[in-house]
């Protein structure tokens, strides 16, 4: 949420917080608000909100099964360039 509006960019990362040998996914973000999660984040970690650790951001990736077919459709606003964490 940015003003109170969502964004309307699409995911392009998951955000997660690695502790030690832990980690703990805490939501998914588009490359525009990496910063401002970042900044959450480590504002709710000195709340101790959320353990503290490494904030990590992994790139997401389309993912298809055998019970779960993607449509060509559904994968046009994924971003699929390379990002540097």
């Amino acid at each position: 949420m940015e003003d109170g509006k969502q964004c309307v960019n699409p995911p392009e990362f998951v955000v997660s917080v690695v502790v030690e040998k832990d980690e703990y996914m805490v939501g998914v973000t588009c490359d525009k608000h990496k910063q401002i999660v970042s900044g959450k984040i480590q504002f709710l970690q000195n709340e101790n909100k959320l353990p503290r650790g490494k904030i990590s951001f992994s790139p997401l990736k389309a993912v298809g099964t055998d019970c779960i077919h993607g449509d060509p459709d559904d994968f046009v606003q994924l971003d699929t360039k390379n990002h540097k964490n």
